[in-house]
């Protein structure tokens, strides 16, 4: 993969990141909440790789 379109996706990545981080303070949905979504998904795939 380029360097450039390496860096790219990290900054898409970063980027989506934030927004998402934006969106559900804008909507009130506490912070612990979305840690916790986010560690629940993570470990979902991560159990789905065991498979």
């Amino acid at each position: 993969m380029p360097l450039t379109s390496f860096l790219g996706l990290i900054a898409f990545v970063i980027c989506a990141a934030g927004l998402t981080i934006l969106f559900a303070f804008s909507l009130g949905v506490p912070m612990s909440l979305v840690a916790f979504v986010a560690l629940a998904g993570s470990l979902f795939l991560g159990l789905r790789q065991w498979r």
